[in-house]
């Protein structure tokens, strides 16, 4: 029994050693992972119009820390979608503070545009991204900035648009959605040019 006794005594010190080193692994692990990660980030956002505020976004969004480009193109489009969603409320708070009849109608041109926005082409646009529909992505992308600028025309000329800070972080934001898509295509081409030649 006492020997047994001094065997595990002896034995603590390595079972120690190993544990130590085993967890040691494993955090360092977890950071290489993080850091790929933050690269893949980084390497996506250099390659778009507005890289600052792409890897703000990605950055601040926990589920950008584990996922892939694929994934981070959805980010982006439900940022967009939140932002999108923001600026209809803000509308139709406008609406219905609105005394001017005129400027009334501007506002609810402007809701009726950013409706099947929110409601129906964003949320088809992550469903694409996640289909791997790439291409359909970005031509939407394309899309909302032609509708968001409909609603801004309304108050061209004497009366300044009091939704012009909103949209112009929403062009931002659509023109690097659109950059990331790109590169997805452009991922998909080489993969599939790869494949091609190798089966030929």
């Amino acid at each position: 029994m006492k020997r047994a006794s001094s065997n595990f005594v002896s034995f603590f010190p390595l079972y120690t050693l190993l544990l130590s080193c085993f967890f040691l692994q494993l955090t360092q692990s977890f950071t290489q992972m993080n850091v790929e990660i933050d690269d893949l980030v980084d390497d996506i956002c250099k390659k778009t119009p507005n890289s600052d505020l792409c890897s703000s976004i990605l950055h601040s969004n926990p589920q950008a820390k584990t996922t892939d480009a694929k994934g981070i193109a959805a980010i982006m489009v439900n940022d967009i979608l939140q932002n999108a969603t923001n600026t209809l409320n803000f509308i139709q708070g406008l609406v219905k503070q609105a005394k001017d009849l005129e400027l009334q109608r501007k506002y609810s041109i402007c809701a009726e545009t950013y409706i099947p926005l929110v409601k129906y082409v964003l949320p088809q646009d992550v469903d694409s991204i996640n289909q791997k529909k790439y291409g359909l992505a970005a031509y939407s992308m394309v899309y909302i900035g032609k509708e968001i600028d409909s609603c801004n025309k309304q108050f061209s000329g004497s009366t300044s648009s009091p939704l012009a800070d909103r949209t112009s972080i929403l062009h931002k934001l659509l023109d690097i959605a659109a950059a990331i898509l790109k590169q997805l295509i452009s991922g998909w081409f080489v993969y599939l040019s790869l494949f091609l030649l190798n089966n030929k």
